[in-house]
């Protein structure tokens, strides 16, 4: 009976915004009986959530080593986004697209079903090919997001104009663009050629052409237009997944740990739609001064908030994670950990009015999860 299960290989680029939607589609997809091999390096793998007990029977962690570059360019242990500052991602692409020769050795031995990659591995394209393995782009980024870059068969550079407007392919009401200087930062991470030789343009492109499907984690319900506008774009069927929240383990309020406990506790004596989420994600890191800048604003603002925080890079203050902004305001609390599978925007009687958020995971898994309340 195992042998006839379908096998599935899961090919996620390393970056925690990406590894752990792949992580919970992982999941989906072994309760449904389907085998997964989830492919990554060894660090990021043991930083992912633990899998629940019953499925450890469908889903393999095919731990692969990253291979090393000239520690200038990429330091040791460095195997995801978050270890790294942002100039230095480009090296990461490049020691990544290193493992293509492990990861085809695998898909040469396994002859999975189907392979569910990232943006960034274009060269599964070719792999898929060779051994006539059905590929689908799982595209972490949102529908609409997608729909805003357009076309994959573009061979020209996006121009950061054309980001600022609703592009002519959505014809329905729409005010989703960028602003002027985000588009700019955009396009030069899209279009510019880096390290690795390849844009990230090139890299979305190939994968998506080659792939039998496009997979979103959304849904109808809130992007249905624009799901429906992509897969006009593309010319493949277009399958939102749902929003893959995570599942509750048997942890409840009162067996949580210390921590998670503190934070109950300190959401529990705050008004009813008071409190100020703040989380800048996986990818931004912050110095020393942007932290305190933040600090500021917050206490500013008078009001209550939840900030997780991460340290700063290049700063060696321990004591950093655990600023007050007032201890006369009794009004903030500051984390250097989140526990997002105990916290979530249903969280009563307290409920979030406000995000301050950028690029990275946290703050997209916090917003996912409480849909299902």
């Amino acid at each position: 009976m195992a042998e006839n299960r379908i096998h599935v290989v899961m090919v996620p680029w390393s970056a925690f915004g990406h590894l752990i939607p792949f992580f919970h589609f992982s999941i989906a997809l072994a309760k449904a009986g389907v085998r997964v091999s989830f492919i990554s390096t060894p660090r990021n793998i043991q930083r992912l959530s633990k899998l629940p007990s019953t499925l450890d029977h469908l889903v393999d962690f095919v731990q692969l080593p990253l291979p090393s570059l000239d520690k200038e360019l990429l330091p040791e242990g460095a195997e995801a986004t978050m270890d790294i500052p942002l100039e230095k991602i480009q090296y990461l692409k490049l020691a990544y697209d290193q493992l293509q020769h492990a990861v085809k050795q695998f898909v040469a031995n396994q002859l999975p079903d189907w392979i569910i990659c990232d943006f960034s591995p274009h060269w599964m394209a070719d792999i898929a090919q060779e051994f006539q393995v059905k590929l689908i782009f799982f595209s972490v980024f949102s529908a609409s997001s997608m729909g805003i870059v357009g076309p994959t068969t573009r061979k020209a550079p996006i121009s950061p104009e054309s980001l600022t407007v609703p592009p002519e392919w959505v014809t329905f009401p729409s005010s989703v663009a960028f602003q002027r200087h985000e588009a700019i930062a955009f396009c030069a991470g899209l279009n510019e050629v880096n390290a690795s030789g390849v844009c990230d343009l090139e890299r979305i492109a190939t994968v998506c052409n080659a792939s039998k499907a496009v997979i979103f984690r959304s849904c109808y319900e809130i992007e249905g237009e624009y799901l429906k506008a992509f897969q006009k774009l593309v010319g493949k069927p277009v399958i939102p997944i749902g929003l893959l929240p995570v599942e509750r383990t048997e942890r409840e309020r009162g067996i949580v740990d210390g921590c998670s406990g503190n934070i109950f506790e300190w959401l529990d004596k705050q008004p009813s739609k008071s409190v100020v989420f703040v989380g800048f994600g996986s990818e931004l890191k912050l110095s020393r001064d942007q932290v305190f800048e933040i600090a500021y604003g917050l206490e500013e603002c008078e009001l209550p908030f939840l900030w997780a925080l991460r340290k700063p890079i290049n700063d060696n203050d321990e004591n950093l994670c655990n600023l007050n902004c007032d201890d006369a305001f009794d009004k903030e609390e500051v984390l250097d950990s989140l526990p997002q599978e105990e916290l979530n925007l249903s969280h009563k009687p307290v409920s979030v009015p406000k995000f301050v958020a950028t690029k990275g995971n946290d703050h997209y898994e916090f917003v996912f999860d409480s849909f299902k309340h």
